[in-house]
């Protein structure tokens, strides 16, 4: 094979494949009596790549995006492959609003009011739960604080 070809098969499998983000932080929330185990994303580059390019998570298991401000945060699902749904929190955890997200879209999913908070889970977890705008996330003051 010639080298330089050698070179841009290389190169073209690297920019195929989904960026490598460092492992996040992981802490246990609670909603109700149910436990999650939750990756934490509390910086900018976490943030954006959240969940994309995964093809499963487990049951319990989620992804809470920790903001610097309180604010009508939004959230899409460019580049991911799981349908979610994402509940906005308050500074104390309280669920304000919770929304159902398709895969591969870019349509935006916004906080109804400020939110500090974020909480992905698959699709249907809240709901499936009985869990609704009001109920408090536990744990979130485990948080890593927002960089």
């Amino acid at each position: 094979m010639h080298p330089s070809f050698a070179f841009l098969a290389t190169l073209s499998l690297l920019l195929a494949a989904p960026p490598v983000v460092a492992e996040m932080p992981r802490i246990e929330l609670t909603a109700g009596f149910y436990r999650i185990d939750a990756e934490v994303a509390a910086d900018n580059p976490h943030r954006m790549q959240g969940l994309m390019h995964r093809r499963s998570m487990a049951a319990n298991q989620g992804m809470l995006f920790v903001f610097p401000l309180a604010a009508t945060h939004c959230m899409w699902m460019r580049n991911t492959f799981l349908p979610l749904s994402v509940a906005f929190l308050d500074e104390n955890g309280r669920i304000l609003n919770i929304e159902n997200m398709q895969p591969q879209t870019e349509d935006n999913h916004c906080a109804a009011k400020a939110a500090r908070y974020a909480l992905e889970m698959n699709l249907g977890w809240f709901s499936s739960k009985g869990i609704k705008p009001g109920a408090r996330i536990g744990g979130i003051e485990k948080a890593p604080a927002p960089q």
